[in-house]
């Protein structure tokens, strides 16, 4: 008997051939904002157009490293704001059409370092983030951490069909040490 407006969880594919292990059925953005600790990142992913599309996409896995909301609260600015920006251009760098996009393509730099072209990940397996940094994981006292950094894994948030959500603290860019 079907009970409508209940939502099902995803049923788990128990298969072994290197996927993912999520629902075929589940996308990475379909997950993303319902946790509530990386909903401000999961937001910042929306934003952006070429993270948006690859994370609805069945046939690119991922693998997104999401800062807890309460890491993000504690940078020294926001993830769109760049030191050099003020110093080019003084306290207004993000007023008006130009300062608008600027903070876009800062905030664009910031999620795509939080976004792994590759999942499952493997240990130790040194990959580029979307971004273009080199970031690779490894356990240390029983911990996943992310290297470079030593950026402790809280958990996986979740595991879809084309990659998984992993939460982590602090942030592994913040603003500050952005390429």
């Amino acid at each position: 008997m079907n009970i409508p407006n209940i939502l099902l969880p995803p049923k788990k594919d128990n298969n072994n051939d290197g996927s993912s292990g999520g629902s075929s059925d589940v996308s990475i953005s379909d997950v993303i904002g319902k946790e509530r600790v990386i909903n401000i990142f999961a937001g910042f992913t929306r934003d952006i157009d070429n993270i948006s599309k690859r994370l609805t996409a069945n046939d690119q896995n991922t693998t997104v490293l999401a800062p807890l909301n309460s890491e993000l609260q504690k940078l020294p600015r926001k993830p769109w704001e760049d030191p050099e920006d003020y110093n080019e251009l003084g306290a207004k760098a993000y007023e008006g059409q130009s300062g608008e996009d600027r903070a876009q393509r800062n905030l664009k730099r910031f999620v795509e370092a939080h976004v792994i072209p590759v999942s499952p990940w493997k240990e130790e397996d040194k990959v580029d983030s979307i971004g273009g940094g080199k970031l690779w994981w490894e356990e240390k006292d029983g911990k996943k951490m992310v290297q470079p950094g030593n950026i402790e894994v809280s958990s996986i948030a979740s595991q879809v069909s084309n990659g998984e959500v992993v939460s982590s603290f602090p942030s592994p860019l913040s603003p500050n040490s952005i390429p």
